[in-house]
């Protein structure tokens, strides 16, 4: 039995949309973001509606890697860079659950509803990987008593739906525009 090994190759072109992408919500991130919470503080951002829109550009395979890196970027560069490995998964999932939902069947990320049901879905997961990981961080890096730990990372997450909410408010209308200007076919050649 012959089983055929099949590469495939990453273009320049998704190099350069990665990286584009992946520049576009590290900025996003960078250029508005406002501390939030109690002990380990996060931030309310940008950055998710470029992720959203990403996931609806690039499709889940290129979302999820500009979206990893792009944010996780930004907490490498400011001072929540012990945040960077959690950021990188969470943000990488969350492209990927967006897109993922946003171009299941036929919809290919043109539909308005399938395209905010799929950002809804993607910022729950955002949310509560979070949730879980600032418990870890508090309780396992800081010694805070684990119910203690519970109650502060509660404190993030009106700021975390708060950020999912703006998000999909600013990614809706701009991906609403870019489809209707066919910007797909541009990109994608």
């Amino acid at each position: 039995m012959e089983f055929k090994q099949t590469k495939k190759r990453v273009s320049t072109v998704d190099m350069v949309q990665i990286a584009f992408m992946a520049a576009i919500v590290y900025v996003a991130t960078a250029m508005i973001n406002v501390p939030v919470g109690i002990g380990y503080k996060g931030v309310v951002h940008l950055g998710d509606s470029m992720v959203f829109l990403a996931a609806v550009l690039l499709g889940k395979k290129k979302a999820a890697i500009a979206a990893a890196i792009g944010m996780s970027l930004f907490d490498l560069l400011s001072p929540y860079s012990m945040w960077a490995p959690y950021t990188f998964f969470i943000k990488g999932i969350m492209g990927y659950i967006a897109a993922v939902i946003a171009y299941r069947g036929s919809y290919k990320g043109e539909n308005i509803i399938n395209n905010i049901f799929a950002f809804i879905v993607a910022g729950v997961w955002m949310n509560a990987g979070y949730y879980i990981s600032g418990v870890f961080v508090q309780h396992f890096y800081t010694n805070v008593p684990l119910n203690q730990a519970i109650m502060i990372q509660a404190t993030h997450v009106p700021g975390d739906i708060a950020q999912v909410i703006v998000g999909i408010l600013i990614a809706v209308p701009i991906s609403e525009m870019l489809r209707r200007s066919n910007i797909k076919r541009i990109i994608n050649r």
